[in-house]
């Protein structure tokens, strides 16, 4: 939220009312002014094109007139009767008592000279380009000048068409009227339809709006009266002038006056913040889709700016480190770069990020000290943080301990794997009942990343041992348990068996039975889980994942259930592999526990390091976030901690993706091949030598290279369409300076943002 500005009752109220005008993806909304597209400029010669063929035509016109050629009246003797005419002449037209037209000759005469004239006008109006350049000085205004200088032409050409309803005008009509009474005497072979008013007048009309019609498309008349007329009809309904937001408008429309004077107060007297208001909105918008607009009041009328308060009682952040809007839910994380390739409405617009981009999912890479936390991950997390506080979205980030998210404070839920002194514990089950879900959580995690070991008979053979041992304890075992089990400990299995037998279960005791067929045998997947869980079976994580430590067990199904805001640390230097592990965990309960039930807010999980977490099974998942109202944040050193065979998959399952700078060529191949290529128009000059074939043209020639220095040379200029690289590799590695970012988005409802150079620092 900006500071309070000079002379303003309350800086939530100024805020409020700041404009945010509709913008493309990735655009910061907040006080945006939408660039002015640049004047186009048209080149002198297509002036010169339009004016010399006007020269010309009235050269031509004007000699037409006065007859210097006999040839120009060949055609029409060619197409009109012999008789017409006197023998021995050119066109010297006969006159005949007896007839009703007596000298039809003359009349074909002035209908041949209106098809001459339109003729000599298209002429001119193609070779001068006159549509072009009309459309150029008129086609681009803004409305009302559009409509009043397409109509001043109008006029200009009425004039021209019918001079004797303009006074003052004293030049002769232009031959268009005249040659269609000639054209309607020729044919009814009479003057009397020209003795009829209505013929007149039809046709006059007829004539005027032939004439209009092009002008009125060119001013765009119908669309600007239309818009007038709604604009017009808009103004006489509105009940009460526009009021700003921080009078809350809509709650007005809907009839809650008192909840709204309410409001209003409360952000006049400085009693509210965004978040508060972010809040509010957010819960009169869900009151208003559920009709539930009463209940809605009555809360506002009992608790005030302070309705609807976050379950853990805070109504903003301890600090923030960025700049957010909450109406817009965008947080901004830079300035787009005013380039060549940067289209005209990103230039030097702010950089900004949203829910709407989030929920596609997002991949950043770059190498270590590229600003990945600095710059996007904590601004991102930040946000879904203040986004929780107004119940629309709920976060779980996981990072290593001791990196710079934000305070304690920041977050509902702080587990710290493998420090004595975190108060939250992680159930590695996410409180699941189902010995399957919950076998598949856990073989994704153990196992997720190798290639030697399937994730179904990883997962098989820990629902063999789940079942059963939850059939007779109530629970599912605890790590050690697990682990023991998994390694076919007669101590820890016979006990089992035998409860099985006593208690009559035969289902669970034939599961028990089949894994411990295969315990030991060729391809056995238990060995292998036995192995990887022995890294969390280390002394540092004894009272963690249910081993009955004093911390509070936390489930990640909670995030699915409210707008928490949680995090969770990795353990410090020297378990590498099993913060791997760990992050492979959390990443696959997120995908298990947002595709239950149908959530009305946001889920985002925030990975500061994805290595070794992106799985076949994963990239799967993450296709499906989209439609399930959630979204990833993957950050990468580089893509290299991917295997090979998921990149592809990868860059096509995440809908935004980021290179830092750094980044290698290799990195940099990857994106090129995924934000593809384009068309660009490319000029090309080639100089060739010109070779005189006269005695006189080659001693200029020697003269002027003897004065230049060089030969006589023309110009070959070759403009041509070829398809580029959007960006190449070369460039992501060495043309990205430090502190910036190439960007691209994509939304929810599938608008893109393409890719574009991001300066991180402004």
């Amino acid at each position: 939220m900006p500071e309070r500005p000079p002379g303003s009752a309350s800086a939530v109220a100024a805020w409020l009312d700041r404009a945010r005008p509709s913008a493309r993806p990735g655009i910061w909304r907040y006080g945006h002014r939408p660039a002015k597209p640049d004047a186009e400029r048209i080149a002198p010669v297509t002036v010169a094109g339009m004016l010399v063929p006007l020269a010309l035509a009235a050269l031509v016109w004007s000699l037409w007139q006065r007859g210097v050629t006999s040839y120009q009246l060949v055609p029409l003797r060619t197409f009109t009767p012999d008789d017409w005419w006197w023998g021995g002449t050119v066109a010297s037209p006969k006159v005949f008592e007896d007839r009703a037209v007596p000298a039809p000759g003359a009349e074909a005469l002035v209908v041949y000279e209106g098809v001459c004239f339109l003729a000599l006008v298209a002429a001119v109006a193609v070779l001068g380009s006159w549509r072009a350049v009309v459309r150029h000085y008129v086609s681009h205004r803004p409305q009302p000048a559009r409509a009043l200088i397409a109509a001043g032409l109008a006029l200009l050409v009425l004039s021209l068409v019918f001079p004797d309803a303009f006074p003052g005008v004293g030049w002769s009509p232009a031959p268009v009227v005249d040659p269609l009474l000639s054209l309607t005497a020729l044919i009814a072979d009479s003057y009397e339809p020209m003795t009829s008013q209505l013929f007149t007048n039809t046709l006059y009309t007829v004539i005027t709006l032939l004439v209009l019609w092009p002008f009125a498309r060119l001013g765009g008349w119908l669309p600007y009266a239309r818009h007038l007329l709604a604009r017009r009809t808009a103004a006489a309904s509105a009940a009460a002038p526009d009021r700003p937001r921080s009078q809350w408008p809509e709650l007005r429309d809907a009839g809650q006056q008192e909840a709204a004077d309410l409001l209003t107060a409360e952000v006049t007297g400085g009693r509210m913040n965004d978040v508060d208001c972010a809040r509010v909105e957010h819960a009169f918008t869900a009151a208003r889709s559920g009709g539930s607009l009463d209940a809605f009041r009555d809360t506002v009328l009992r608790r005030g700016g302070a309705a609807w308060t976050h379950p853990s009682g805070v109504r903003d952040l301890s600090h923030r480190t960025a700049r957010h809007d909450l109406l817009t839910g965008q947080v901004r994380i830079g300035r787009w770069v005013a380039a060549e390739r940067t289209p005209q409405p990103y230039q030097e617009a702010g950089a900004a990020l949203g829910l709407d981009v989030l929920g596609t999912s997002l991949l950043a890479v770059g190498p270590s000290g590229s600003g990945k936390t600095r710059t996007l991950v904590r601004p991102v997390t930040e946000a879904l943080a203040l986004q929780a506080l107004t119940g629309r979205c709920a976060v779980v980030a996981v990072c290593s301990a001791g990196t710079p998210l934000g305070p304690d404070d920041t977050f509902d839920v702080n587990v710290r794997i493998g420090d004595p002194s975190s108060v939250h514990d992680l159930d590695p089950y996410a409180e699941s009942t189902d010995p399957d879900e919950a076998a598949a959580i856990l073989a994704e995690a153990l196992v997720g990343d190798l290639d030697t070991v399937g994730a179904q008979g990883a997962a098989t053979a820990l629902a063999q041992l789940l079942g059963p041992f939850r059939a007779v304890h109530g629970r599912f075992p605890a790590l050690p348990e697990l682990r023991e089990l998994l390694e076919g400990e007669e101590s820890a299995l016979v006990p089992l068996r035998e409860a099985l037998a006593a208690s009559g279960n035969d289902v669970m005791r034939r599961e028990l039975d089949a894994r411990l067929r295969q315990t030991g045998t060729p391809g056995d997947a238990g060995r292998a889980l036995a192995d990887r869980l022995a890294l969390l079976n280390r002394p540092v994580f004894a009272d963690f994942f249910g081993g009955g430590g004093p911390s509070r067990p936390f489930s990640l199904r909670a995030v699915a259930q409210h707008p928490l805001r949680v995090r969770i640390e990795l353990p410090e230097h020297g378990h590498e592999e099993a913060g791997r592990m760990i992050t492979r965990l959390v990443l696959a309960q997120f995908h298990a526990v947002v595709r239950e039930g149908r959530r009305t807010h946001f889920a985002c999980l925030v990975l500061d390091d994805a290595t070794g977490a992106v799985t076949a099974e994963s990239v799967r998942r993450i296709q499906r976030l989209r439609s399930q109202n959630a979204g990833v944040l993957l950050a990468l050193r580089t893509i290299g901690d991917v295997p090979e065979t998921l990149h592809g998959p990868l860059y096509g399952a995440v809908g935004c993706r980021m290179a830092f700078s750094g980044v290698t060529t290799w990195d940099g191949s990857r994106f090129a091949q995924t934000w593809g290529t384009e068309w660009v128009d490319t000029t090309e000059v080639a100089k060739h030598t010109v070779f005189a074939d006269q005695p006189m043209t080659r001693a200029f020639h020697a003269l002027r290279k003897l004065v230049t220095g060089r030969a006589v040379t023309t110009d070959a200029v070759t403009v041509r369409q070829v398809e580029r690289e959007r960006w190449s590799a070369s460039e992501l590695a060495h043309a990205v300076p430090p502190g910036h970012a190439v960007l691209s988005l994509t939304t929810v409802e599938g608008e893109h943002a393409p890719p574009l150079l991001v300066d991180l620092r402004g």
